[in-house]
């Protein structure tokens, strides 16, 4: 048996993305690690630890023990504690070791995939204690990888593979969040619509419908007198949406029509990542 076809995209875009971030981190000299990322809080060296141990968790590795320093701004609550002790384990971890444990994580994880063969609703090990299927878990895997990818990029002054396999993963997840963003958290009035026109390497127009009972829903077909369309590029969503960077830095690089308070409001809500 061999990887089912639903999960065949996700190792894909996990690989493509991997591969990248190898790349670029190689020739890293000492210093060049810890450079500032636009994660907040991480550095060059954090942001690869931390794929490192997403990778290690999909392989089924123990967690660290380990004991957080409480002087870490950047970590305010329990998910954010989660994550951070596979990146704080390896703070003083030199070029060579991280490119070492990098390069054999990649080895086994491509083994892993090589001969998986359980079905795509099968439970796994999720975040924080939690359990979700192989599919989500692998889904989820490619797209915090390639966010992570291009974490480094920033930092490294590496633009690139913003149309990517896993920047396609990264438009479907984080479309998923839209109507959650736009009839919940911004309250978009009921029966009506919100129109995101998105251009640049991975190009999309998606509608956001509010229904009578205030429930959104996601739709490829645009709507005729929105009540607020936001129009903006693909690096700028993806900036905005993993909150990497602040609604006032790139207000310049995004263009409200319609309802200013409305539209005010979703950008104000539009980080779906924790």
């Amino acid at each position: 048996m061999s990887l089912h076809p639903t999960l065949q995209p996700y190792a894909d875009a996990w690989t493509h993305s991997i591969e990248a971030i190898s790349e670029l981190v190689t020739p890293l000299v000492e210093g060049e690690w810890n450079r500032r990322t636009p994660c907040p809080g991480w550095s060059v060296r954090d942001v690869v630890s931390h794929v490192i141990g997403l990778d290690n968790e999909m392989l089924g590795d123990p967690r660290p023990i380990h004991t957080l320093p409480r002087d870490l701004y950047h970590v305010t609550n329990e998910h954010q504690r989660y994550m951070e002790m596979q990146v704080d384990v390896r703070r003083h971890h030199t070029a060579p070791e991280m490119t070492s444990e990098l390069e054999y994580t990649i080895i086994r994880r491509n083994r892993q995939l090589r001969n998986e063969s359980r079905d795509p609703a099968t439970k796994v090990r999720g975040h924080v204690s939690t359990e979700v299927t192989l599919e989500q878990s692998m889904r989820n895997h490619a797209f915090n990888v390639w966010v992570h990818e291009q974490d480094l990029r920033a930092a490294l002054g590496r633009p690139g593979n913003l149309d990517s396999p896993g920047a396609h993963i990264a438009r479907d997840v984080l479309l998923a969040e839209l109507p959650r963003v736009v009839a919940d958290d911004s309250g978009a009035p009921r029966s009506s619509a919100v129109v995101f026109d998105v251009h640049g390497p991975i190009e999309f127009l998606r509608t956001i419908r509010v229904d009578i009972q205030g429930r959104g829903s996601l739709e490829t077909a645009p709507a005729l007198g929105p009540a607020a369309t936001l129009i903006l590029d693909w690096e700028t969503y993806v900036r905005l949406a993993c909150g990497r960077v602040p609604l006032e830095s790139v207000t310049d690089r995004v263009k409200a029509d319609g309802d200013p308070e409305l539209a005010a409001s979703i950008l104000r809500n539009f980080t779906v990542t924790k």
